[in-house]
């Protein structure tokens, strides 16, 4: 070992040739290092999300989130879920991986067994559609929107918040979703008396029937096509 390093010592230029090589070396290596040394601390999360509308907690939880939990429970690589049914209709099921797992995967996987689900959910849930999300049940950051004079109501806010705020947070970089709290939206909000419609004999469901038939969105075609009249000059 003494000679090894008497060697070095009495050849200094040697040994300076070989440090600079050493440090060359390095530097040249260093835009291709893995990214192993700095592993995915937390494990993957998906993230399933449904609205009931008009239901309460208890409804939601035997007619959507037991459902969903019964087809996603057993997927590969599941280590535990967590759900919660709110009283606004909402049932959020978070579903943990093993660290080895890849999230896409496991995204695909539980996306398979939801539509496999999806037939015996309520209409409602249906047509709203369940949402699977590759992202953590944890807030990152939370922002608060106001106007210094109140110049703009909250509906406003809300409103630019949705159209103009929200989409472009979500496209940054490792963000999974934007959660608009206390969101308001513009609508009109109707007041049945149970009264007259007994006398008709009308139940609430025949009044959403009713308008569901009258608010409908249709294309009309084109005005002033052909084939049209020699003086027609615009179409639209």
């Amino acid at each position: 070992m003494l000679a090894f390093v008497e060697f070095f010592i009495l050849r200094p230029v040697f040994a300076t040739v070989c440090a600079l090589i050493v440090l060359l070396l390095g530097a040249i290596s260093i835009p291709t290092l893995p990214i192993a040394q700095f592993p995915e601390i937390a494990p993957p999360t998906v993230t399933v999300t449904s609205i009931y509308t008009g239901a309460d907690a208890e409804a939601v939880e035997s007619s959507v989130t037991n459902i969903l939990e019964r087809e996603i429970n057993g997927v590969q690589g599941l280590r535990y879920m967590t759900s919660s049914s709110s009283n606004s209709g909402t049932s959020t099921i978070t579903a943990t991986f093993d660290s080895t797992r890849n999230v896409d995967l496991a995204a695909v996987d539980v996306q398979n067994r939801v539509s496999t689900a999806q037939p015996q959910l309520p209409q409602s849930v249906q047509r709203t559609g369940v949402v699977v999300n590759k992202e953590s049940s944890n807030f990152l950051m939370a922002i608060g929107l106001f106007a210094e004079d109140d110049r703009y109501d909250p509906i406003f806010l809300s409103n630019y918040t949705d159209l103009y705020i929200a989409d472009a947070i979500k496209r940054i970089r490792g963000v999974g979703s934007v959660i608009i709290f206390g969101e308001r939206q513009y609508a009109m909000r109707m007041w049945l008396d149970p009264a007259r419609l007994a006398s008709r004999k009308l139940t609430p469901q025949d009044v959403v029937d009713a308008l569901n038939s009258q608010n409908l969105q249709a294309g009309i075609g084109r005005l002033g096509q052909q084939p049209a009249d020699s003086e027609q000059l615009f179409s639209a």
